[in-house]
């Protein structure tokens, strides 16, 4: 198994837009019109509607169009950009300000397309109201809005469909002056810059036309995240002041390096969320619905930063719903604003690691060419009725739940069906106008691909040991490369987080480059069959103690003066109990046992004290 020195460059899919004009806010007597201009090269949509709270929209689109310009990647100090701006200013001394100014647009897209790329939104009008979706420059936001019928009044027929629609920052100012005062058109359609001809301004611009080079990194984002909904495992609801609470904090008091950037969720069931933001260890008490889990439990997140996004359009929220996947798992934050919805979706982390992304992936089929009959019935129906439920669905395809949901994550996966996580229904959404390649967009690169081939080969991944250790566990295992003819020894450690630390690869590829040019496929594989291992035994904890032999718990219990936290491992003889208050040095334990059934017995003999007591489960993962 061999990799080239250095990685090809992400392969990209060519998607062209072409527009009549740019979209624009037109202003005339009557009012205001904006008028958005959607891709000629796609299948025509239309909607002309009077808008009946403008700034509302207004706000909402500045949010959306914050989100699409997001990039919170590190990036660290670089002259080149600068050393070229300089020395194109200096070429174009004697240009006049908008010759150097393009020559600078043109160097800044040959030389850095990515900097230069800001993809435009999908727009989705369907006989309910009208959805935007867009993906962050970086990857790691999502967001939709949603427009309901009863936020405009149509004029005259509308066509349903998906297009992409023009959002340059021209069309963000234009959006920046709708007032209430006076009333606003939304035009939505090719025949929006018709439209805009009639203004008093005068005749459109002309066509444009945009070449994207669309990552496939992006694509297959947009893709999961729709998935990613379908898989939320508790749902929690918050007032809107709490959410504001976050805010306030995050904004008046800096990250501290070295330190806790999360947010906990501590869910009892039948009592109000509480909300513990770290390292300050501030308690929001919520003011929302009690939580309707079945267990206590504690869920945490990180990439807070992103809920400033929200800003804009949180004051004209109702309600709050936060969908929580698990410990270190993407979440959906949805504001309810009236006839509005704005839908945040956030992965697991502000900075896309390639071991928390395996982790999310492991969630998640992967497209089987076998079963297409069920995914095109349900796509089929869903083209039909546009938005509707599961249980419609499996109810005109003639399939059971289980098997039209399979069917519908398939279909999100290949682009043509997404997933309203605020209103729980399907909807029919073609991502682009040409049919998806879900075979290429099945893996990230080469490596990954053969990491999955290994994983479908019968005993080539093997575990050989965990080991637990305080917050660690270290993963050892063997993988065996039958184009090698050989095995390799694999081992990391994985924190609390996800995060892997501490690695050991007897590969050539990690040999030869570390981790310069990425993970290597053992090691790929290795992370992966360990995240199949631990969303396993999530799925069946409490259900079959005795075939448990390693597993590790943490348990949480607040009182008046702080926290105390309580971490239990079983590593086949040994059981290890560390515990103490949140912040300070723990005690700890370590029993030796003389079967692996006495310490399993002693193991779950002090988890199940512990659940006596009062303690919320906050195992990573946990569910």
């Amino acid at each position: 198994m061999s990799d080239p020195m250095t990685p090809a460059e992400p392969t990209r899919v060519g998607v062209t837009q072409r527009y009549a004009g740019g979209s624009a806010l037109a202003a005339g007597d009557g009012g205001d019109a904006l008028l958005l201009a959607a891709d000629l090269g796609r299948d025509q949509v239309f909607l002309d509607a009077t808008l009946t709270d403008a700034v509302r929209v207004r706000e909402a689109l500045s949010a959306l169009h914050e989100v699409v310009a997001s990039d919170l990647r590190y990036k660290p100090k670089d002259q080149t950009a600068y050393l070229a701006y300089r020395r194109v200013k200096a070429q174009g001394a004697t240009q006049g300000q908008h010759q150097a100014q393009q020559a600078w647009f043109e160097w800044l897209a040959r030389n850095d397309p990515d900097a230069w790329m800001v993809l435009d939104p999908v727009v989705t009008v369907h006989p309910d109201g009208v959805v935007f979706e867009v993906f962050s420059k970086d990857e790691g936001t999502y967001a939709q809005l949603t427009v309901d019928k009863a936020a405009f009044a149509a004029r005259g027929e509308v066509t349903c469909g998906t297009t992409n629609v023009d959002f340059s920052d021209a069309l963000f100012d234009g959006v920046q002056r709708l007032r209430s005062d006076r009333e606003t058109r939304l035009v939505v359609g090719a025949q929006a810059v018709a439209l805009q001809s009639q203004t008093p301004e005068g005749a459109g611009p002309p066509v444009v036309t945009k070449q994207i080079k669309v990552p496939e990194a992006w694509l297959r984002g947009f893709l999961q995240v729709q998935s990613a909904a379908l898989l939320a495992d508790a749902t929690v609801e918050l007032a809107p002041i709490d959410l504001y609470n976050v805010l306030r904090q995050l904004r008046l008091n800096a990250d501290q390096k070295g330190s806790g950037r999360g947010i906990r969720f501590e869910l009892v069931p039948g009592e109000p969320p509480r909300l513990v933001l770290e390292p300050w260890e501030v308690v929001i008490e919520s003011a929302g619905a009690p939580y309707g889990g079945r267990r206590a439990r504690v869920i945490r997140v990180w990439g807070r930063r992103r809920l400033m996004l929200l800003r804009r359009v949180l004051p004209f929220a109702d309600a709050v719903t936060v969908h929580l996947l698990g410990t270190g798992l993407p979440s959906f934050i949805s504001l309810n604003c009236g006839p509005l919805t704005f839908t945040l979706g956030l992965t697991g982390f502000t900075a896309s690691n390639w071991s928390a992304a395996l982790a999310f992936d492991v969630l998640l089929p992967r497209p089987n060419p076998g079963e297409d009959a069920d995914a095109q019935a349900v796509v089929a129906a869903l083209a039909e009725a546009q938005v509707a439920s599961l249980a419609s669905l499996a109810k005109a395809t003639g399939l059971k739940p289980a098997d039209a949901r399979a069917a519908l994550q398939r279909a999100c996966q290949r682009g043509q069906v997404m997933y309203d996580v605020a209103s729980d229904r399907f909807r029919h959404r073609p991502l682009v106008g040409v049919v998806l390649d879900e075979v290429g967009l099945a893996f990230r690169g080469e490596r990954e691909k053969q990491a999955a081939d290994l994983l479908a080969t019968a005993d080539a991944v093997k575990i050989v040991r965990e080991v637990p250790h305080p917050g660690s566990t270290e993963v050892v295992g063997d993988v065996a490369v039958a184009a090698d003819g050989r095995t390799y020894r694999v081992s990391f450690h994985l924190d609390d987080e996800g995060r892997v630390s501490r690695i050991e690869d007897t590969s050539p590829f990690f040999r030869q480059h570390g981790l310069k040019h990425g993970p290597s496929a053992p090691l790929i594989a290795l992370r992966t069959a360990f995240a199949q291992r631990e969303a396993e035994r999530a799925a069946n904890r409490g259900k079959d103690r005795k075939r448990v032999q390693v597993e590790a718990r943490t348990y949480t219990r607040r009182h008046p003066r702080g926290e105390t936290v309580h971490a239990v491992s079983l590593d086949r003889t040994i059981v290890r109990v560390r515990w103490g208050e949140r912040g300070e040095p723990p005690r700890q334990q370590r029993l030796h046992f003389d079967s692996v059934a006495d310490a399993r017995a002693a193991y779950f003999e002090r988890v199940d004290a512990l659940e006596a007591k009062g303690f919320l489960d906050a195992s990573a993962g946990g569910r």
